[in-house]
């Protein structure tokens, strides 16, 4: 089991600075991201499950999950963007494909961030 590094309130398990032991520098966003509560459902090594987002933006999600997930393994979610948010008369289906790039546990659960690097919308 991984040894909890803990970044601001949170504990972060396989962060690339504690697996590489090199100094935390400051996160950079380059997208704006939207706090949308959305269910996601993500499949990682063949095993589909149910989660709950906490925002999303063009380069990636950040997401309530029960069990914590391994840093920069691959994962393939799909979300229900609202119409609303995307100015569309209907809500659009996104398959997304991408890596987990830090698991944290806040209180009593785990928020994963993933990357967005490949995305398809799909008619519902």
């Amino acid at each position: 089991m991984d040894t909890l590094k803990f970044d601001a309130q949170y504990a972060c398990i396989g962060t690339r600075a504690h697996k590489e032991s090199k100094p935390t520098r400051p996160e950079v966003r380059y997208s704006v991201r939207f706090p949308l509560a959305l269910p996601l459902r993500f499949s990682s090594n063949d095993v589909e499950i149910a989660a709950l987002t906490r925002n999303v933006s063009a380069n990636g999600v950040l997401f309530e999950v029960e069990s914590p997930l391994e840093a920069w393994g691959e994962i393939r979610f799909s979300l229900c963007m609202p119409g609303t948010v995307l100015g569309t008369p209907h809500d659009v289906l996104v398959h997304c494909a991408g890596r987990v790039v830090r698991c944290c546990i806040n209180q009593t659960q785990y928020l994963a961030a993933a990357t967005i690097d490949e995305y398809k919308f799909s008619n519902q």
